[in-house]
């Protein structure tokens, strides 16, 4: 055999004698193999022609000919640009064949072709190449192995340019040696390290697993490349302090490498949420359960208790364990039939118990007037009421005995200025409103005998003699009159007559008519 000078500075390889040819049958037989494959073949002589490409080689270049690959590596070089995926050109002599032809071991390479006359049409070609030898073992020519491996790259592209943008923090883990191949700006951000504090460096150099639970059990999954779920971890900072976070891992092939993808959730917002809600819960605790006035939480749908404080406790006389979980229908505590269906009425439209009196029963049967107010609140997304509950009776006692003592007042006004009358009557009955179109035109003869008789003070007794009528038809008139003046008793009906100049029973009698001469 002799030796073959391929090109100047190039080593030579050894080839058969010239004289030599490689039956056609040999030939035609394995493109008959190879014509259908879906990957790329191209056969190339060693002395660089190119000697037949199969349809998906033309196609992996854009061509529909075999001529339009160059005829030869240096044709081949002036028809198409290609570079390494790190964008750096493949220059002379690095291309796989031209390796091989200096006698280099075939290795895989991947690259990006793209035509010179088109250069914004670009495919990414794993690229593999291997020497035939003939019946002797001799070599006889090469075989280049095209992968079309466009569309992957393209969506490794997409997801590395996702990534970078992406603002939560990531980072991305080879599982072959342990080491960060990938970190997010997201991540650079939330823990203040550079770039190549982070690339390069092993999950032994920067813990990402600190404190997470069963520690050892997340590195076995990553070392096998299995999914670890989300847990709490602590990230050590470049100043000394740490963060809280929830880290997770998820599986990934990138660059046909098993990688892991890390994400990440910064806790510090939510700790300090956390921390405050602690604080404002602790702040309404104690104010709850200190408070004098009688407060309880109770669930909105059925006034159930949830908490109570004690002076709730000392104004029902329930023990607490006697209260929580049960309804103040359960224990009886609404003294009226009817008053817990009313609440649970207003609170199904509203957000608020406007305030109201009641009546309660406490635990020794002792019924008590009393008020009730609430504001509709969110308890672990519970819908609840805070109850405001207070004991009135002392109060109510205090204007019955009140009102008991104006309307003895009230009763003989004969002897009253008309403003001592007024004011007291005002306090009887602080939200009266003079009625307006109500006049004594209105009112009957007999109805403005009787109004005349109260502002002189009769009795029922004294008006029925005074009038010769019955009792019952005076009280029948009185009815009728208070109606008409819209008034409840006899104190308020002096007053509505005062108001009209009516002071006795002379002067609330009709103007009589004068007679015709």
């Amino acid at each position: 055999m002799a030796d073959l000078d391929l090109a100047p500075g190039r080593a030579s390889i050894p080839r058969m004698p010239d004289t030599k040819v490689v039956p056609e049958r040999d030939h035609r037989q394995l493109r008959q193999l190879i014509t259908k494959l879906s990957e790329g073949i191209v056969l190339i002589d060693f002395d660089q022609t190119i000697l037949w490409a199969n349809e998906a080689a033309l196609r992996l270049h854009g061509v529909e000919r075999q001529e339009d690959l160059g005829g030869d590596v240096d044709g081949y070089r002036r028809s198409f640009r290609l570079t390494f995926r790190n964008n750096h050109p493949v220059k002379a002599g690095e291309h796989p064949i031209e390796r091989v032809l200096t006698g280099e071991k075939p290795r895989d390479v991947v690259v990006e072709v793209a035509p010179v006359a088109r250069p914004d049409t670009t495919w990414v070609h794993a690229i593999r190449c291997a020497v035939i030898t003939d019946a002797d073992g001799e070599p006889d020519y090469l075989v280049l192995v095209i992968d079309d491996q466009t569309d992957r790259y393209e969506a490794e592209d997409r997801f590395e340019s996702a990534f970078n943008a992406n603002p939560a923090p990531a980072l991305i883990c080879r599982v072959s040696d342990l080491c960060f191949i990938r970190a997010n700006q997201g991540f650079l951000a939330m823990t203040g390290l550079g770039r190549d504090e982070v690339v390069g460096h092993s999950i032994y150099e920067l813990d990402i697993l600190r404190d997470v639970d069963d520690r050892s059990e997340a590195l076995a999954k990553l070392t096998q490349g299995e999914t670890i779920a989300q847990s709490e971890a602590t990230l050590l900072l470049p100043d000394g302090s740490s963060k809280g976070v929830i880290v997770a891992g998820q599986p990934l092939d990138l660059s046909n490498e098993r990688c892991m993808l890390f994400t990440f959730v910064d806790l510090e917002r939510r700790l300090q949420a956390e921390a405050l809600l602690r604080q404002s819960e602790e702040r309404f605790s104690k104010a709850f359960k200190s408070s004098p006035v009688a407060l309880a939480v109770a669930a909105a749908s059925s006034l159930r208790f949830i908490e109570v404080n004690g002076a709730f406790l000392a104004l029902t006389g329930f023990a607490e364990d006697e209260l929580v979980d049960s309804t103040p229908a359960n224990l009886r505590m609404w003294a009226d039939p009817g008053t817990q269906e009313r609440l649970l009425r207003e609170l199904e439209t509203s957000d608020k118990l406007t305030q109201q009196e009641l009546r309660i029963r406490t635990f020794d049967d002792t019924v008590l007037d009393g008020s009730i107010a609430g504001d509709v609140i969110s308890i672990d997304d519970t819908r609840c009421v805070l109850i405001v509950l207070q004991d009135i009776t002392e109060r109510r006692r205090s204007e019955t005995e009140l009102m008991s003592a104006i309307d003895a007042v009230l009763a003989d006004t004969a002897w009253l200025s008309r403003g001592i009358v007024e004011r007291l009557a005002g306090l009887r009955q602080p939200n009266r409103v003079a009625q307006a179109g109500v006049d004594l035109a209105s009112l009957t003869d007999r109805e403005r005998d009787v109004l005349g008789l109260i502002c002189e003070g009769a009795t029922d007794a004294a008006m029925a003699d005074r009038l010769r009528l019955s009792r019952h038809t005076i009280r029948n008139h009185l009815s009728s009159l208070y109606r008409k003046i819209n008034v409840t008793h006899r104190g308020a009906a002096a007053v509505w007559a005062r108001e009209r100049g009516i002071t006795d029973h002379a002067s609330a009698q009709r103007p009589r008519k004068a007679k015709k001469g």
